[in-house]
């Protein structure tokens, strides 16, 4: 099946896209693999007719926001986000009746539909780069209550926090952390933002998926916790072989991101299913709010 799905993706001049939280043999038969809005530049960025992703839908939402001139696949169309499903752009309108003139930071881990009414967006990993970037003492921040509250902890702004949150990083305890920590002595904890304060208060180091398995590579240390969902203990292995990592919960699994399997992908470069394409009305605002984020990054470098 992995041969047959290779020379399908030759044949429709695709490139297979798949998130750290993917399963291992997903993430192997990628040509891409990292977080959403990294996969969607880079995939934006080749001459690939074809963009299959291996994720949920606002990952494929933002790969169409950012290529409307390729073709955008999800194998898996119930593949979908909680956390992104926890605001619509109602919401978010009246919001933003509630305070006017004040600027909105979504996380890329939205509808295409939320981000159509935002200022700028913002990845967990600049989300403090962001908020600073602004010229205003107050921000709406949505989805996400814990990286809105992590961001608020990083900055003198006052942020309107929307209480939506991940699921599978909001289950985590302060409890749970320091049963592991426990047991590994000598292990860094390294914790998403999406998790709950509480939580980032006995982290060592608050970072991305991508940013997670940049520093275990840059690090001394040989043993790690790792506060996010599971599927980045593949990739933080496969880049580390030297090095142990273990789970701050063996709970943090999304379901979601385990959904895409081989023969899912098969019908859908066979078939051309599961196409996930954002209407130019909603595209077009959307687009001017990633690029924002996007040229802040380009100006920092």
């Amino acid at each position: 099946m992995k041969e047959k799905i290779k020379k399908l993706a030759k044949k429709r001049k695709a490139i297979i896209l798949a998130h750290n939280y993917q399963p291992p043999e997903i993430q192997e038969i990628s040509d891409l693999c990292g977080d959403s809005l990294e996969l969607s530049i880079k995939a934006s960025q080749t001459d690939a007719e074809v963009i299959l992703f291996c994720g949920v839908t606002f990952m494929a939402e933002t790969a169409s926001i950012l290529s409307p001139d390729k073709t955008v696949l999800l194998p898996r169309k119930d593949a979908g986000c909680p956390m992104a499903d926890m605001i619509e752009a109602k919401d978010l309108g009246a919001l933003i009746e509630k305070h006017p003139g004040v600027p909105v930071v979504t996380y890329v881990n939205s509808t295409a539909a939320v981000k159509a009414l935002t200022t700028i967006c913002c990845t967990s990993s600049n989300v403090v780069e962001v908020v600073e970037s602004l010229d205003s003492e107050e921000i709406i921040m949505v989805p996400d209550k814990n990286l809105a509250m992590y961001a608020a902890s990083k900055v003198d702004k006052k942020i309107n926090v929307w209480n939506g949150y991940c699921p599978i990083h909001d289950k985590l305890t302060a409890a749970d952390v320091i049963k592991v920590k426990l047991k590994y002595k000598d292990a860094l904890f390294m914790a998403h933002p999406e998790c709950k304060p509480e939580v980032l208060d006995i982290a060592d180091v608050v970072l991305s998926t991508s940013g997670m398995i940049n520093f275990a590579k840059k690090s001394e240390k040989k043993t790690f916790i790792v506060g996010t969902e599971i599927g980045l203990l593949y990739p933080l292995k496969k880049a580390n072989p030297d090095k142990d990592f273990y789970p701050a919960s063996s709970d943090m699994e999304c379901e979601d991101m385990k959904k895409i399997s081989y023969e899912d992908i098969y019908i859908s470069l066979e078939h051309m299913k599961g196409e996930i394409k954002v209407t130019e009305n909603i595209r077009r605002p959307a687009l001017k709010a990633v690029k924002k984020m996007i040229d802040l990054s380009l100006k920092k470098k």
